[in-house]
Order: structure tokens, then C-alpha cells, then sequence
């Protein structure tokens, strides 16, 4: 399995990017992002998007040259156009809208429109609490996942991540995990998955992961797990006038544009308390939980963030290890382009 360092991940991957026809502050800025899930060992969000993005490009379904533009600006609210673009340019002028706004007016709201894959929802709430604010960021995506006691596909993944100064970081997907864990599982021929993950075209559960790939992933907690995939549809595909359940594309659907719809909320800690108050209130109460017995058959209690700062501490030690497809796919990707594979 080859491992490759951070640093070193993050420049082969913006070269690729730039090779693509992607300009290079908006390559630097994908890479970042993608090898940042990489490090926090979220590889379903990782560089193995990267060949799928080039595809989007090449097939023409995403615009490498657009901005986007403000269709309106109200108070601490925002309305964003992607026009298209790419999901994480997109996601990056929104994070900055949203912490400009929320130092004027205490909170802010910024909903996109039309935009792409931004990959992790983690990276762009992490940016708005590094400038001393809650950070609450979603997603509307691909109708991958049948609503509870359906079997065809009506809502996306549609994660919901909050951020804070603090040891603590909640970046979860509304059903049991982010169907790309399935993907990636494909793509490295391992031929099931856990139990719980996904159902077959049935609506069955299953642990095939053939199955599951032409199934659907299962929603998390059954009925709660809808609810919450309505509740970001809301927040993120109606509130922005955007593109709404079935009607979004996706990564893996050929031929459309994602039009996916993103929402960025910020909460101005200062407006409450001081921001080291806060952080240490955070500690105090992350550490109470942690403080309680482990039940029998673990060690530790953990809470939402730990095995990804966890690993992400590994990883820069050792490096990013790749999986044999998602090195196979990136290679390929680096021929045809005319790039340089790392020795």
C-alpha cells in the first residue's frame, strides 16, 4: 500500500488539478481540502474524489472558471450562486462571507446554490470556528438514499458537521456512513461491508458490497435519520431557491451538473463570552463525558472528533496511506494528464 506524505500528497494533487485546466489557487485549495479528510482518516472524502472532479470537468458538468456571485445580502443573511462551479472555491467565499457577517452582526447565515462537491463538511466548518466562532455547515446531495420504509431514493447523505473552539468536532452524515465509504470499498475490492451500513435495491439489508453499491445506504436511527435529511434539504435546497432531492445530480451521475446546495452558519462567541471562556467551558464539560466508566469491551469513553485528530497526528508522522485502487485510479488520472507519479 503506498504512502505518500502530506505535504507531498497535497502538491501531486493540485499539479493534477492545474493539469485538468483548474487555476492553481483553486487547485491548492482542493488539494488542501481533500488531503485534509486524508489525514483525519476520512478517505471516502479524500483524493480519490480528485479523478472523479477531472471527469466532471472533461465531461463539461462542472465550470473550473466560475466565481459565482451574491444574489442577495440581507442583515447576517446571504444568498450565493455557484453558477456551477467548483464546490469548494464556492465553499470557501461562503465561509468568508459567513465570518464577516457574524462579526458585524453577532450570527450570520449563508446559503449557496448551485454549486458542486465540496468534500468534507468538516474543513469548511473548522474555518469558521479558527476565526473564533461555532461553525454549522450542511449539505444537500445525490438522491442516493430511500426515506424510511421506502426502497427508492428520494434524499441525499446530506451530512450536518459543527465546529467549535475546543476539542470537540461533529461531522456526520444523515444515514449510518457517507455512501463514498461504500464506494471506496468497491474500489479496493473489499467484498462486504458492516452490517448496517446499506440496503440492496430491495430495500433489504445487506452486507454485499456489490449489493450496496446498487443499493442504497441505510438512514441513521431509521425514521430520525430522514427527518434530519429533510431538515438539512430545508436549511440547504429549499431556503437557497436551489435544486431539491431528486432533482440534484451528484459526482457519480453523468451528464448533470451537481447543483448542489450548501449552508454556512456562524455564531460569534464573543457576542456570549470571552472565546478562551468558551473553550475552557467546552473542555470542561468534553472531559466530563469522557470521565464516565468505558462499558465492557471498550477502554475509553470517546467523543466526536477524537479518532480523527487521533489519526490525523499519525498520518503526519507516517504519512497518508492510499489504497491499491484509489492509488491505481490517481495514477491513471496522472497519465493521462501528463503528470509526474510521486516515486
Amino acid at each position: 500500500m503506498p504512502v505518500i506524505a502530506a505535504e507531498d500528497l497535497i502538491s501531486w494533487a493540485a499539479r493534477l488539478l492545474e493539469a485538468a485546466g483548474i487555476r492553481a489557487p483553486k487547485a491548492r485549495l482542493i488539494a488542501d481540502a481533500l488531503v485534509a479528510a486524508n489525514l483525519r482518516g476520512v478517505d471516502s472524502h479524500g483524493v480519490q474524489l480528485l479523478p472523479i472532479y477531472v471527469e466532471q470537468i472533461e465531461r463539461g458538468d462542472m465550470d473550473p472558471d466560475a466565481d459565482g456571485h451574491i444574489v442577495s445580502e440581507s442583515g447576517g443573511c446571504l444568498v450565493y450562486d455557484g453558477e456551477n462551479g467548483i464546490g469548494q472555491h464556492v465553499a470557501g467565499i461562503c465561509c468568508g462571507h459567513a465570518v464577516r457577517l457574524a462579526r458585524t452582526h453577532g450570527l450570520s447565515m449563508v446559503v449557496a446554490r448551485e454549486s458542486s462537491h465540496f468534500g468534507a463538511a468538516a474543513y469548511w466548518a473548522e474555518q469558521i470556528s479558527q476565526a473564533g466562532a461555532i461553525g454549522i455547515v450542511m449539505c444537500n446531495a445525490s438522491p442516493l438514499v430511500a426515506p424510511w420504509q421506502g426502497k427508492q431514493p428520494r434524499l441525499g447523505t446530506n451530512p450536518i458537521c459543527m465546529s467549535v473552539p475546543g476539542p470537540w468536532l461533529l461531522d456526520m452524515a444523515t444515514t449510518t456512513v457517507a455512501m463514498n465509504r461504500i464506494f471506496k470499498a468497491q474500489a479496493n475490492g473489499e467484498p462486504t461491508v458492516p452490517a448496517g451500513w446499506a440496503m440492496d435495491s430491495d430495500g433489504v439489508l445487506t452486507t454485499n458490497t456489490d449489493a450496496a453499491v446498487k443499493g442504497m445506504p441505510m438512514p441513521l436511527g431509521g425514521y430520525k435519520g430522514t427527518g434530519l435529511a429533510m431538515l438539512v434539504e430545508i436549511l440547504c435546497g429549499v431556503l437557497s431557491g436551489g435544486a431539491m432531492g431528486t432533482e440534484i445530480g451528484g459526482i457519480r451521475i453523468h451528464g448533470k451538473p451537481v447543483r448542489a446546495s450548501q449552508t454556512f452558519l456562524a455564531v460569534e462567541i464573543n457576542r456570549f463570552m470571552a472565546v478562551e471562556e468558551f473553550t475552557g467551558r467546552v473542555e470542561w464539560l468534553v472531559n466530563t463525558v469522557k470521565s464516565a466508566e468505558p462499558a465492557k469491551g471498550y477502554d475509553e469513553v470517546m467523543v466526536a472528533g477524537d479518532p480523527e485528530w487521533r489519526t490525523e497526528i499519525e498520518r503526519r508522522r507516517q504519512g497518508i496511506p492510499l489504497g491499491e485502487g484509489t492509488w491505481k485510479t490517481l495514477v491513471e488520472t496522472a497519465e493521462k494528464l501528463g503528470v509526474a507519479v510521486p516515486g
